[in-house]
């Protein structure tokens, strides 16, 4: 198979349809003129071929193969080739039947690009699979042989030439298809693999829960079917028990109405029983009088005169304490005055120290503006003695500044003539030295190398230290906070264990009756799960509890069978099962009723001074339901006896009035109450508890940093060890001779750029003398000019700075009064923070005086109280005696 004919059109440089015929079998040549286009043949026919590098037809992309790259008007480029496929044995596979072939490929403009063979169109794979099946393949690095290729085709090794054959014999093409092959079957594989994960993974365990869900959503419909059905039944058995409940309650109706005529009638009788009953009753009345009235009167008396001494100083004391009240208020408020004020001062402090840094900037501006005053006056009396002022404002001739200018220039060039001497000098130096050093080069690159392998060790062990995330002495410190943590344990610990020796009834211990046992079964101790909302009612809260205050409270009967037999409890207690105990309450008509009689403030209910948890309220009800507490004997005396209560109470003194006729009361015990150090217990209780969550949360970060530490000590010792043999390498290069060359190498430099410097700048000093000298030499042509031009610019600045200066001092003034008023208000201020001070100080002493004598009054009052027994015994019997007369009557009714 040979080519024929070749067809190009917009192909480079051949904008029209051009043929090329003649082709011989064997050889063919292409001759011409430069520029007549032959490269441009051999270009189309490695373009049809496919061939991809385009830089082997000298271009960058297809676009530029087109002609004039489309700005001609032709927008594509095409190349037809006829293959003459005579000769069948070697004709590509497939085409044994076409005695020629033609291919065509055409690019576009815009990137398009399509293959025809025999006028159809074709992918560039067969395009390619058809010019390789006769040994035509474009891409070979072979295939074309450029000047300077021969030399390399006769040095090739033995696998170069072996695949230089293949290509020719036409089987490199099958090798190819083959690694593509086992490449796509690869990537494949993985691809199916990557199916296979998902299928496991997550289809089919979603495909598992569906199959659940649809089981359970079937049983679900079964549940819902039965129930209807049940539902059904159950209505319809309603039905029937109601239609029997009719007929039986029509019944009953019968009889009830048979009941209430005989009721009527009994009430009737027991109407007119009553009426002799109460004329009974006043005659028993009359001789209760007779007989108990002395009695009463002389008791009653003494216990008025009792409590007249009681109250009088009780009201002295009340007095006493209102007054410190009263200091306490007053002094609270002058603290919050002087607060305020010391606020106010603040900000007025830091309002004077604006105002003076103000003040020092105005004072430091008009310092400036009085400098540039007489400036401006100096500069404008030298001009009017003739003379002018050079660029350091000073006053000189014309002539004196040109000689000035003169020496100046005279001296930039000699410096100019050193530095260009000096940057000779160094410059031919530092070539020598530059020799010098490349000959000692070796050894000192050795030793160089050598310290940047150890930096870039220290580099890496850094990085490792870093990754560890551990700060250098950190285990010490937790070790530390151990120990100080384990000795805060141990004080609470002392603590706890001191006040549960002082309440023992607060300790409830028990070993679990059961495996896997549930510790909030049981809620504690009824001391230990309340809180005492007013610390005042502690000992009347104490007194209604009694030995229900030890009481343990359990969620159910079951618990506390089972925490009786097998919990070991090391003494007896009562339990509190919540499902089972019923407890009275007071309703809330007994509550107002009592809240009415002596004041809203004189009187609660115990259960609403205790606060606790929701599911607690049956215990709670139990032990503190039914009592009521009052402020006072008096008011605890109207509400316990008063029909319409009749209700136990409790004085905050801790005295117990029984509607039953009992009187609690006398001197009580001087132990601290156990409520009122129950907060205290609590208090230790939940630091102990915070301390031993913090120790085991320090245990664990050491157990945690243990092997870190560990590894952290190792890698140190490693870095420490690179740290001295960088030192050791470090100094060794130092203290070489190249490493001395070299600093003199950089010396050199430095002095060569210095040396550039200055001749850069005495370039520039020269330029502006000359400048300078020409303008002054203008100025002296034209003197007279000049003189009254400066003149009048001097008397313009003068008037300026005289209004600036001015101007300064009246806004000098003005800041200067603000300052002073400020400053005086700060020192009033001050005053009167020392006079509330000392007020302070007046109402303290007033305060501890008030205090002392509160304290002297209180002791006299609780010894009233406490030491004679008068009091008590006589309301005893005052209220025995009520009591036994409300029972006659009583019993009487």
């Amino acid at each position: 198979m040979y080519i024929k004919s070749i067809i190009v059109e917009g192909f480079k440089s051949y904008a029209h349809r051009t043929e090329i015929c003649g082709f011989d079998p064997l050889f063919n040549a292409i001759t011409g003129l430069n520029g007549s286009g032959k490269s441009n043949i051999l270009d189309s026919i490695c373009f049809l071929l496919g061939i991809s590098n385009l830089t082997q037809v000298r271009a960058s992309n297809l676009q530029d193969l087109v002609y004039k790259n489309g700005q001609a008007g032709i927008t594509k480029a095409t190349v037809s080739i006829t293959f003459d496929n005579s000769d069948k044995k070697q004709s590509p596979l497939g085409f044994e039947t076409h005695d020629e072939i033609t291919v065509t490929r055409q690019v576009v403009i815009g990137g398009r690009n399509k293959y025809l063979i025999n006028g159809v169109n074709a992918n560039n794979t067969r395009v390619q699979d058809l010019f390789c099946s006769v040994g035509l393949n474009v891409n070979n690095p072979h295939f074309l042989i450029m000047q300077g290729r021969i030399t390399k085709v006769l040095n090739m090794k033995p696998p170069e030439i072996l695949a230089m054959i293949e290509e020719a014999a036409g089987t490199r093409m099958y090798e190819c298809k083959k690694l593509s092959a086992q490449k796509t079957i690869e990537k494949k594989e993985v691809k199916l693999k990557e199916i296979q994960t998902i299928l496991q993974e997550e289809i089919t365990p979603t495909l598992e829960k569906l199959k659940k869900e649809r089981s359970s959503y079937l049983a679900y419909q079964k549940v819902m079917r039965e129930l209807e059905h049940f539902s059904r039944l159950y209505v319809a058995y309603q039905f029937v028990c109601a239609e029997e409940t009719k007929l039986k309650s029509s019944e009953d109706l019968k009889e009830m109405q048979d009941n209430i005529t005989k009721l009527q009638e009994n009430m009737t009788e027991n109407e007119n029983k009553v009426k002799e009953l109460s004329q009974e009753i006043a005659d028993l009345e009359k001789k209760r009088d007779k007989d108990v009235g002395g009695i009463l009167r002389s008791l009653e008396d003494a216990l008025s005169d009792v409590q007249k001494v009681d109250a009088k100083a009780q009201s002295t004391l009340d007095l006493k304490k209102q007054n410190l009240k009263g200091e306490e208020k007053k002094r609270k408020e002058l603290v919050k005055i002087m607060e305020e004020d010391r606020k106010v001062l603040a900000a007025k402090e830091n309002e004077v120290k604006k105002i003076t840094d103000k003040l020092k900037a105005i004072q430091e501006e008009g310092q400036k503006d009085n400098e540039a005053l007489a400036a401006a006056q100096q500069h404008f009396n030298s001009v009017s003695t003739g003379l002018s002022s050079n660029e350091d404002g000073e006053a000189a001739t014309l002539a004196g500044q040109m000689m000035t200018c003169k020496n100046d220039t005279s001296k930039a060039d000699t410096e100019a003539k050193q530095a260009q001497m000096k940057l000779k000098h160094a410059q031919q130096e530092l070539k020598t030295k530059q020799a010098e050093v490349k000959k000692m080069d070796g050894g000192y690159k050795k030793d160089q190398d050598a310290f940047e392998a150890v930096k870039k060790c220290k580099e890496k062990l850094e990085a490792e230290m870093n990754k560890l995330n551990y700060e250098d002495g950190k285990e010490e410190n937790l070790i530390e906070k151990r120990r100080q943590i384990s000795r805060e344990v141990n004080k609470l610990r002392e603590t706890y264990e001191s006040l549960m020796a002082r309440f023992p009834n607060l300790r409830f211990d028990y070993t679990n009756p059961e495996k896997n046992w549930d510790s909030s079964r049981v809620k504690g101790l009824v001391a230990n799960l309340i809180s005492v909302k007013d610390p005042s009612t502690a000992t009347a809260l104490e007194v209604v509890a009694g030995g229900r205050l030890y009481n343990v409270v359990v969620d159910t009967e079951v618990t506390g069978k089972k925490i009786l037999e097998k919990g070991e409890l090391k003494r007896r207690y009562t339990i509190i099962p919540l499902n089972k105990i019923s407890a009275r309450c007071l309703n809330d008509g007994v509550v107002k009723t009592a809240k009415s009689l002596v004041g809203a403030d004189n009187v609660h209910t115990a259960l609403s001074l205790v606060g606790y948890e929701s599911d607690l309220r049956k215990a709670m009800e139990y032990v503190f339901g039914s009592t009521m507490v009052c402020d006072c004997l008096d008011n605890a005396k109207k509400v316990t006896f008063d029909k319409r209560i009749m209700t136990k109470t409790v004085t905050l003194g801790g005295d117990v009035f029984d509607p039953q006729g009992t009187l609690s009361g006398g001197a009580r015990t001087q132990t601290a109450s156990v409520l009122s150090k129950l907060q205290e217990l609590k208090d230790v209780q939940d630091d102990l508890a915070t301390k031993e969550a913090e120790l085991q949360a320090v245990e664990k970060e050491l157990s945690s940093l243990k092997g870190i530490a560990e590894k952290y000590r190792q890698l140190k010792q490693q870095l420490d060890m690179k740290c001295e043999e960088a030192e050791i390498l470090q100094t060794k290069l130092q203290q070489s001779t190249y490493h001395k060359q070299q600093e003199e190498l950089d010396t050199l430099r430095k002095t060569i750029e210095e040396s550039q410097e200055i001749l850069e700048k005495t370039k520039e000093i020269q330029k502006k003398a000359e400048e300078k000298y020409k303008v002054l030499e203008s100025k002296m042509k034209n003197a007279k000019a000049e003189r009254e031009k400066e003149l009048k610019e001097a008397q313009q600045k003068l008037n300026a700075a005289k209004n600036k200066a001015d101007a300064f001092n009246k806004k000098m003034k003005e800041k200067q009064q603000e300052t002073d008023a400020l400053s005086l208000e700060l020192e009033q201020m001050k005053r009167e923070q020392v006079g509330y001070q000392q007020q302070i100080d007046a109402v303290d002493e007033a305060i501890k005086s008030i205090q002392e004598q509160i304290d002297s009054m209180a002791s006299d009052v609780s010894s009233n109280k406490v030491s004679p027994h008068l009091a008590p015994n006589l309301k005893s019997l005052i209220v025995t005696h009520t009591a036994r007369l409300s029972s006659s009557r009583a019993a009487v009714v």
